[in-house]
């Protein structure tokens, strides 16, 4: 018999966010916390610190893989820091402690993110983020559009295999 576990979503954004992308990525980690999953992000400000927020606030648990040497660096909505001492190549880390991770816009940061997820083959749920293409590459998008936070979260919980 398989032990209950919680899900880990990751959520990835740009740092700093505007207001929009901010309100989107603070509701995704209030319906994390109210689905029982554990909020996993780079741990700073922007995007980052909004889905914290979201999650934390709702009495959720939260994940922050910092770049850094110090957990004085995280934001302070993190249940747990974990410094890496890595930079941004802590963002590999970042996808390999999630299930799925939402990205929601985002900048280069958030593009290389994607990346390693679908290389290491992390599902990815995207709310208007990065388009990808390539030229010999054949087939539907691997990343999963949606419009909504709602929408977001429920597909990634069901592309983890937790709904």
């Amino acid at each position: 018999m398989r032990a209950l576990v919680r899900p880990y979503i990751g959520v990835i954004g740009p740092d700093p966010c505007d207001e929009v992308v901010g309100e989107r990525c603070e509701r995704i980690g209030r319906l994390l916390a109210e689905a029982g999953a554990v909020l996993v992000c780079g741990g700073l400000g922007g995007s980052m610190e909004r889905a914290a927020r979201g999650a934390f606030e709702a009495g959720g648990f939260t994940l922050g893989i910092l770049p850094g040497t110090t957990r004085a660096e995280g934001n302070p909505y993190l249940t747990l820091s974990v410094p890496t001492g890595m930079g941004e190549m802590r963002n590999a880390l970042n996808v390999r402690a999630s299930d799925a991770v939402i990205a929601v816009a985002g900048e280069y940061g958030t593009l290389s993110e994607i990346a390693f997820a679908l290389k290491t083959g992390v599902p990815v749920v995207g709310l208007g983020t990065w388009v990808l293409s390539k030229e010999a590459r054949a087939g539907p998008d691997a990343i999963a559009r949606v419009s909504t936070p709602e929408e977001a979260v429920a597909s990634a919980l069901r592309l983890a295999g937790y709904s």
